[in-house]
């Protein structure tokens, strides 16, 4: 969670009262925030949510509190044209796509800066910087004295040697090249000299005089550093994700512009991209619109409050909601540019509850309630399995991310695209996509235990992510059982006996062959067999009128093994336990 120091008189000041260390402390609390340390000193430090970007600054928790305690409303921020009515054009071109692809922009005018607003400022973009923006290689943020420019400005990208600027709080002009030479020992931004140090172009900036502003996500240009006496400031925002930078943008802009002559004003400005001749205006400060069901809002948090309580309830946490016209239990919620953390009626959901205050829920648990407290049948199952299985085999935990090779290739399987989430950005090849069976870990489990005493018997009881476009998020999980024998022998029998072990667990009756099935409907037993020439389990309760594939199981391919560094043999056995339900 991100620390932010804030000034405690500012801060009281700002909330319209003093606080004891234990007022403050449960003013925290009920947000959601932590105090760390206490409130004697003249600086609080405050722990915040990683995903409240809004809270990054003394103006978001002030702003966030007072809309808490009643005491302000969400202002709502404004764009605001010149009065000639033209904008300042960015255009971007297209070798831009080679290194940092999407770009975005703002301008603050007429904004007064203190030495207090000016050290927020700043602080604010190393923290989105820090944590948002993953140290820069996301997104990296510049600020600019617009009246040292002159526009209209493009963002272009150039092979190092054709830069050439003073870098910020330098006085002589270098090239790129030069430059990465300069900051390889600066403690501050040689770790950002990586992420682009290898491309054979860079991103710059330029005004209309070919002026450098920044190349990013490095340094900014000097000519055009921001002080306490700017009075315009233009932002650039550059980025390799297309989300955070417009995330980005509405937090500068949201946090800021009440500085602003005319407060929460924003100029926003026109983009071009000039190979596609796409162009659209930023920032796009329009609410976002989601709905919830009050049924679903009163039944996680256990209150039966009506749809005025909870739009109130919303409100304290700077949500606008209106009452559907269409459906007496929807709520039609108004999402502020600056909760990019609001991905889910649940989000909505969580905000509701800590508006009503978490010590004030209610403790009991409801029997008619379906939702509360009850364990999911899902995890009962899965506990008999992982019960039934470690009488005599060992349970591994692998990780739920691996590589696309050990998913696919690997295990001699195409991927059609249609299975896999794949990781955005992986920090390694171990991170690639979520997996989309339990074999890849339990193979990788035996490869470092190579060491051991063969044979060895391990399972897993685990989730899969498979891709569903049924669902809201695009994905869901599947709860399956895996497990594998390996040593100097196959020990097919073993997994196989493993197997008929769990199906009696569930009450499963063994069939020879398919055709034993409609005796088993009648005698009302669920029932399952083994086809040989497709190696799969199927299962065919009596409630069904289908036969359903469990799973597969079998002497593993010599060549999966030796991809997996295993001298040995083995076989093994995964299977959906979700069918059971």
């Amino acid at each position: 969670m991100p620390t932010i120091a804030v000034g405690k008189d500012a801060l009281f000041k700002e909330l319209g009262r003093s606080y004891t260390t234990k007022e403050f402390e449960d003013l925290c609390f009920d947000f959601g925030l932590e105090l760390d340390g206490d409130a004697e000193g003249e600086e609080l430090k405050i722990e915040t949510p990683a995903n409240r970007h809004d809270m990054l600054c003394f103006e978001g928790i002030a702003m966030n509190l007072k809309v808490f305690l009643g005491k302000a409303i969400v202002p709502e921020i404004k764009l605001k044209r010149p009065s000639d009515g033209k904008l300042l054009t960015v255009t971007i071109h297209k070798e831009t796509e080679q290194i940092r692809p999407y770009f975005s922009c703002a301008v603050l005018r007429n904004i007064t800066f203190t030495k207090e607003r000016y050290e927020s400022f700043i602080a604010l973009q190393d923290k989105l910087h820090a944590n948002l923006a993953r140290q820069r290689s996301l997104v990296a943020i510049g600020t600019h004295d617009l009246d040292t420019l002159q526009g209209p400005f493009t963002y272009e990208a150039l092979p190092p040697e054709e830069i050439k600027f003073a870098p910020l709080n330098q006085t002589k002009s270098m090239n790129a090249k030069e430059m990465m030479e300069f900051y390889e020992k600066d403690k501050h931004l040689s770790r950002y000299l990586p992420i682009i140090r290898s491309s054979p172009v860079y991103p710059i900036i330029y005004d209309s005089s070919r002026t450098v502003l920044s190349m990013p996500p490095i340094i900014n240009s000097n000519h055009s550093k921001i002080t306490l006496s700017t009075r315009n400031v233009f932002i650039d925002i550059t980025a390799t994700d297309k989300t955070k930078v417009e995330i980005v943008n509405h937090m500068l802009v949201s946090m800021f512009s009440q500085y602003c002559s005319e407060p929460f004003t924003v100029e926003p400005v026109k983009i071009v991209s000039s190979h596609n001749n796409e162009t659209r205006e930023t920032p796009d400060l329009s609410p976002r619109v989601m709905q919830a069901e009050m049924s679903y809002i009163n039944s996680i948090v256990g209150l039966h409050q009506s749809a005025e309580q909870n739009i109130a309830l919303l409100q304290k946490m700077g949500l606008s909601a209106t009452l559907s016209k269409s459906n007496p239990d929807i709520l039609d919620v108004s999402i502020p540019p600056t909760r990019a953390d609001i991905l889910h009626q649940c989000d909505i959901m969580e905000d509701a509850a800590i508006a009503y205050g978490f010590n004030k829920l209610p403790r009991h648990y409801s029997p008619s309630s379906s939702r509360t407290g009850a364990e999911l049948p899902i995890n009962k199952i899965s506990y008999h399995v992982r019960l039934e299985a470690s009488k005599r085999w060992i349970e591994v935990m692998p990780l739920v991310l691996c590589s696309h090779d050990e998913n696919f290739a690997w295990l001699n399987r195409k991927d059609d695209g249609t299975t896999a989430i794949r990781t955005a950005n992986p920090k390694s090849a171990e991170s690639q996509l979520a997996r989309t069976s339990l074999v890849p870990g339990l193979l990788k489990s035996l490869r470092e235990n190579r060491h051991r005493r063969v044979p060895l018997r391990i399972f897993e009881v685990g989730d899969v992510v498979l891709k569903d476009a049924s669902r809201d998020v695009r994905s869901r999980n599947e709860r399956r059982f895996a497990a594998c024998f390996y040593g100097k022998v196959s020990g097919l029998e073993a997994v196989h006996g493993l197997m008929d072990e769990v199906m009696r667990m569930l009450r499963f009756e063994h069939l020879l062959d398919p055709e034993e099935a409609q005796s088993a409907d009648d005698r009302k037993k669920q029932a399952y067999w083994i086809v040989q020439e497709d190696p799969a389990i199927y299962a065919r309760p009596t409630d069904r009128a289908a036969a359903e594939r469990v799973g597969e199981f079998g002497i593993l391919h010599p060549t999966v093994l030796k991809n997996f560094e295993l001298p040995f043999v083995g076989s093994m056995l995964e299977m959906n336990l979700e069918i059971f339900l």
